[in-house]
């Protein structure tokens, strides 16, 4: 389906930022993990995310609610899913799942859609046979279907740091249920503020985790059933903020924390040093921009899931805009790397590939592109539309993570299309 952006200028007004995907994976899956009940209260209600409650629920975990999700802990006494576990897009819960399905007697099943099978999985698999967790892939190629049989007993293992977050993260969340983990984290650590995200959700469950050279050491613990609140998203606000960098006007983003360990927290100095007036405040971020922008030089190495967001920045501004560190985000949902370039090679713009980013020069005209699929490239391209008109193919994958995305881009203004909004 067709998402059509027409050019708009001058935004304004307040919206409010939805609320992150990452921290409510990693809330409802530890509220599942938790003895008592959890409430979960304004929680991101997306595909991905629902792709976490379903898979807790195929574990036996009660999960209720809409608007809040009132989660009936299971106390980490997880029973083996009926049947394969289908998890559609969602790279997160299925490797947080991986290592939570070792918590369940026998065998578990993780699949999902065609882009989720391309995911590499092996060194997460690797990394739990040392705890006591047999996992392979169904294929034998490091990629899903993977096949976990429980017998998660805990005791030290390693992985690489320049593989992926997520795998660390899993081994942390399912660790307290265990006899105890000391897990040795190799090499470059990536996505750190992830990691930093996971450990701060397990410490408001009422676990911590001890870190030090390069060594995370979770004791056998239980999590505690509470009240949580999921914070507003800065990948997702990327593009709230991005709109009014290149439109112009001047607009309030509320659920913004200061505080946030969220590495995409980022963006807010991006747009500034290319050229936008950024306002933090405690809860809220105010932008204001003329929207004439400069190219940077940018290192995503712990956020890049901006890499879109920058890239589509980087081709509407002036002169040269160069992103490093993020050899990682060839990983994701797509090639973000290839199929960034490629997008902005349709549109007229002269992109050189990196092997870990790509070199832009400021340049683009309009036309048509493809979201391969990837809702962080769907949302990332509406900015060009803004300036220059775009018609984005497959448009609809933005409610992969942030299913009103139209809709809050109109309320400040943005001239957007989409036949089902």
């Amino acid at each position: 389906m067709e998402l059509r952006v027409d050019v708009s200028s001058e935004l304004s007004g307040t919206v409010k930022a939805p609320p992150s995907k990452s921290y409510t994976h990693r809330a409802v899956i530890v509220a599942a993990l938790a003895d008592g009940i959890s409430e979960i209260r304004d929680p991101l209600v997306a595909e991905d995310t629902l792709s976490s409650v379903e898979a807790c629920r195929a574990f036996g975990v009660d999960i209720e609610g809409s608007e809040k999700w009132y989660v009936t802990g299971s106390g980490g006494e997880l029973e083996t899913p009926d049947d394969v576990v289908y998890l559609g897009n969602s790279g997160t819960t299925l490797r947080i799942m991986t290592s939570v399905a070792g918590l369940a007697e026998n065998y578990t099943i993780l699949t999902g859609d065609e882009s989720l099978r391309t995911r590499p999985m092996q060194p997460l698999l690797d990394a739990l046979k040392p705890l006591g967790v047999e996992a392979v892939s169904s294929r034998m190629n490091g990629l899903p279907p993977v096949i976990i049989r429980g017998g998660f007993r805990g005791g030290e293992t390693s992985i690489e740091g320049s593989l992926s977050s997520q795998f660390i993260s899993s081994i942390l969340i399912a660790a307290p249920l265990s006899e105890g983990v000391d897990l040795k984290v190799e090499g470059e650590f990536i996505s750190r503020p992830y990691v930093d995200m996971t450990l701060d959700v397990m410490e408001k469950f009422s676990v911590p985790v001890e870190y030090s050279d390069g060594v995370f050491s979770v004791e056998p613990s239980r999590y505690r059933g509470r009240k949580y609140t999921v914070e507003g998203d800065y990948s997702s606000a990327s593009y709230l903020a991005g709109a009014v960098a290149v439109a112009g006007g001047k607009v309030r983003i509320e659920n913004l924390f200061r505080d946030s360990r969220q590495g995409d927290r980022i963006i807010l100095d991006i747009i500034r040093e290319m050229g936008a007036d950024v306002v933090a405040g405690d809860d809220h971020v105010v932008v204001s921009s003329t929207g004439e922008l400069s190219g940077v030089q940018v290192d995503l190495h712990d956020a890049p899931d901006l890499l879109p967001t920058v890239a589509v920045l980087g081709a509407l501004a002036d002169g040269r805009t160069e992103i490093r560190g993020v050899e990682h985000a060839r990983y994701k949902e797509t090639d973000r790397i290839r199929t960034c370039a490629t997008e902005l090679g349709r549109l007229g713009v002269e992109v050189k590939e990196l092997r870990d980013g790509m070199v832009i020069e400021g340049g683009v005209r309009g036309g048509v592109v493809s979201s391969h699929g990837d809702h962080r490239l769907a949302m990332a391209f509406t900015l060009i539309g803004l300036r220059e008109g775009i018609k984005i193919m497959d448009g609809e994958v933005f409610s992969v993570s942030f299913p009103d995305f139209p809709e809050r881009m109109k309320s400040i203004g943005c001239r957007i299309n989409f036949p089902q909004h």
